[in-house]
């Protein structure tokens, strides 16, 4: 039986996410990418809340994505914002999620943006 990649990465997210729960004290930054966007929150699973939330979307970071950026680069960029947001509102340690994805490439590159805007993981 042979799985298609997205199967795959579902059946790691399951995996993962029995081990992995974002309390209050640490809450969970949860990664989605798509084709060509990338999606971050940080959810508090205990309360069932997303506290902070971001993406290559984010009207505040549109400024600076224009232009001929890469997909790594504006990660990188929403890692930082992301940092910022929860910073400002008290959130200095989390757990990363990475959702069965490789932490290669752009998932990589977000962590990295977030541990640079000051996040603990």
């Amino acid at each position: 039986m042979f799985l298609k990649d997205n199967q795959k990465r579902a059946r790691k997210k399951i995996r993962v996410r029995k081990k992995l729960s974002g309390t209050t004290e640490r809450p969970r930054l949860a990664v989605y990418r798509s084709l060509d966007k990338i999606y971050a929150q940080i959810v508090d699973d205990s309360k069932g809340v997303t506290l902070v939330a971001a993406s290559s979307l984010t009207k505040e970071l549109a400024e600076e994505l224009k232009g001929t950026m890469t997909k790594v680069a504006k990660s990188k960029l929403v890692g930082k914002y992301i940092a910022k947001i929860a910073i400002e509102k008290g959130i200095e340690t989390i757990v990363f999620d990475r959702s069965g994805y490789n932490y290669h490439g752009r998932v990589q590159a977000l962590a990295e943006g977030a541990r640079e805007g000051g996040l603990k993981f």
